[in-house]
This record gives C-alpha cells, sequence and structure tokens, in this order.
C-alpha cells in the first residue's frame, strides 16, 4: 500500500489560493491597452499558501 505524505503548507483563507491579481484602472494607455495594477495578497505575500499552524489557528477563531 502506498504511504501518502500530506502537504506541510495549505491553501490561503483569504485569497484562497489567488495570490496575484491583475487589477483594470478603467484607464487606456496610448496602445489601446488597458492600464493595469498587480495587487499581492498581503496575508500570503503572494505565494497562495500559508503554513498549516496558520492556516488551522486562523479557522479556530473565526
Amino acid at each position: 500500500m502506498p504511504q501518502h505524505t500530506h502537504a506541510q503548507t495549505r491553501i490561503c483563507p483569504d485569497c484562497s489560493g489567488f495570490a496575484a491579481v491583475a487589477i483594470a484602472t478603467g484607464l487606456r494607455l496610448s496602445d489601446g491597452t488597458r492600464h493595469t495594477v498587480p495587487v499581492t495578497c498581503p496575508t500570503c505575500h503572494g505565494t497562495g499558501t500559508v503554513l498549516r499552524l496558520l492556516a488551522t489557528a486562523g479557522a479556530r477563531t473565526a
């Protein structure tokens, strides 16, 4: 039987793993493309994962 190893990290509860996004400002540049602003999750710092201890601690207090 195979032995399963569990990951030491968990998906960030704040961004659900979508840690980096580009938000359109509504402005258009001279070449016709939209001006975007890159934004990263402040909780996981753009990685999409947090340590298991932090993920379970947040779930217990919420």
